[in-house]
């Protein structure tokens, strides 16, 4: 689950926007509609990805003056862990918390996958890609 880097730049280009990427958060846990994955769970992979002004913090060179990651990747592992049928639906609860949480986020794009879902046949992976704009 690469970030195209020519879609990423052309977004940078345009919004003017210094971004921030967590990229291949592993997560195991029990998203899903059949009992079965409530009660045995699946791997999750999670990237997501921040624009903010972040010229502050270059110059500053202080934590209180950009976007934590930490706090970012402490979002993605607790609402990965409150269980949901959908994909989409932790995908927004992710995207909701950012804004929350973060006033500097002025857009952000998650990407949730299901590693090996149980849908038949040799699937490595199902895919969501949900983004929010300030």
């Amino acid at each position: 689950m690469k970030f195209y880097q020519t879609e990423a730049l052309l977004l940078q280009k345009n919004n003017e926007m210094d971004q921030i990427i967590l990229e291949n958060v592993r997560i195991y846990t029990n998203h899903g509609c059949l009992d079965e994955e409530a009660k045995i769970g699946s791997d999750y992979r999670v990237d997501l990805r921040i624009d903010a002004d972040l010229s502050t913090s270059a110059q500053s060179d202080e934590l209180k003056d950009t976007v934590d990651y930490v706090h970012l990747n402490k979002i993605i592992k607790e609402e990965m862990s409150v269980r949901s049928k959908l994909l989409e639906h932790v995908a927004q609860r992710i995207l909701d918390r950012t804004f929350k949480d973060l006033k500097m986020v002025q857009f952000a794009e998650v990407k949730v996958a299901k590693i090996n879902p149980p849908i038949g046949g040799d699937v490595q992976a199902v895919t969501i890609v949900m983004t929010k704009t300030r």
